[in-house]
Order: structure tokens, then C-alpha cells, then sequence
């Protein structure tokens, strides 16, 4: 569908097919549908998401309840993602979302209505978690060149330094010296790629490790 013309046949056909009478382009609202004196249906189409499509579907709840936001459904390799995130921001504004396939088959994701999204303990808790390990407050800015600075990362970079000034040593050590009490997994994990095993418990600095502490030189004088 290259058009936003090319949407209205099929959402037409689907109100039709539940009863109502429809017509587009009245007024400011792309289409209207009636039905046995109940509250007009307004529908807006778009081929794609936009925030202008939601500045359109929010000014039309000023004359119904009942809008719905109609797209082209999203193909590729962030379709899914993309359709999740828009029907997830549809449902916190009580708008209804209607997709369109390029076969032209017509999927109604949500329908209008009040909705509150369930609370998640678990995502908090994990948020608190991150904010009480972050030392400092080395994002200030927002990311860095090289990216986010994580608690994980403050951790590699304790360990990564320790092993700089005092050469390789065992992760229990480390662990001591640093007060990285996950020293030993974190090396053997390895996922930055600064650490080198040098025997069984053992771990030196990595030629990528010390340009990561070259790299990360702000962040890494932030936890101190």
C-alpha cells in the first residue's frame, strides 16, 4: 500500500461488516462510522506511525471516546518490536489501533478504552538495585561516546585498574582490593574482553582492557 487512500476500503469494509454506516473525510477526521445511534466511531489512517498520527487521534477523543489509529502493519526486522511499543502507547491513551496488511487483510489490535498498566515489583526492585551499585553520577550528561555507564561496567573498570597498576592476580584478590565481590565471575565472564586468563583463578589485564580504561578515563574517575 502506497497510499493512505489505499487503507480505507479495507477498514470501511470492516465497520460495515459490524453494523455501521461509514464515510470518509468528514470534517477533520479521516473516517466517520454510525450505528444505531450509538457514539461515532472515528478512525484515522496513516501508512505508518507517527506522532503526528497521535496528535490527530488525541484531538478527535474531544468528540468521542471510540478513535482508533489505522497503519499499515509493519514489516521488517523491527516490526514486532515497533508494533508492540505503538499498541502498548495506544492502550495508555485509549486509543484503538487497527492494522492493515498489504493483502489487505484488516487486524484490530485493541479497541478504545481506560487502561492502567500492570505494576512490575521485579523491574523496580532491579532499578533500585542498579541506582544503589551506580557510583557517582557518571551518565549526568546522558551517554557517553563509548555509551551507558552501568554498575556492571563501574565493577570491570575496578578490576581492570586494579590490574593495571598491580599486574595479574587472583580473582579472590582482586575482590579484596577493589570490593567487587563478584571480581572472579566478572573476569572469567569476560564480556568487555579486557581480561586474560593466565591460570586457574588468575586473570591479567588485556591489551583491549587497557584501552578501555583509556576510553572510559571519566567514568573510571567517577567511582572515585
Amino acid at each position: 500500500m502506497d497510499r493512505e487512500q489505499d487503507l480505507y476500503p479495507p477498514v470501511k469494509a470492516l465497520l460495515e461488516r459490524q453494523g455501521y454506516a461509514v464515510k470518509g473525510e468528514v470534517g477533520a477526521a479521516d473516517i466517520v462510522a454510525l450505528r444505531d445511534g450509538e457514539d461515532p466511531v472515528i478512525v484515522e489512517l496513516k501508512l505508518r506511525f507517527s506522532l503526528t498520527l497521535f496528535h490527530q487521534a488525541i484531538a478527535r477523543l474531544k468528540m468521542t471516546d471510540q478513535v482508533y489509529v489505522a497503519v499499515c502493519k509493519p514489516t521488517g526486522k523491527t516490526a514486532r518490536r515497533a508494533l508492540r511499543d505503538n499498541l502498548a502507547l495506544c492502550r495508555r491513551l485509549g486509543l484503538g489501533l487497527i492494522t492493515v496488511r498489504q493483502d489487505g487483510r484488516v487486524e484490530v489490535q485493541c479497541d478504545p478504552g481506560p487502561y492502567a498498566p500492570r505494576k512490575s515489583n521485579i523491574r523496580k526492585a532491579r532499578l533500585l538495585r542498579e541506582f544503589d551499585r551506580l557510583q557517582g553520577d557518571p551518565n549526568s550528561g546522558g551517554a557517553t561516546r563509548h555509551g551507558i555507564v552501568t554498575a556492571y561496567r563501574q565493577d570491570a573498570l575496578k578490576c581492570a585498574a586494579h590490574l593495571a597498576e598491580c599486574g595479574a592476580a587472583k580473582g579472590a584478590d582482586v575482590a579484596k582490593a577493589t570490593g567487587v565481590a563478584a571480581a572472579t565471575r566478572l573476569m572469567r565472564d569476560n564480556h568487555y574482553g579486557w581480561f586474560d586468563k593466565v591460570e586457574k583463578g588468575v586473570y591479567a589485564l588485556s591489551e583491549t582492557g587497557t584501552e578501555g580504561l583509556k576510553h572510559w578515563a571519566y567514568s573510571w574517575e567517577e567511582t572515585n
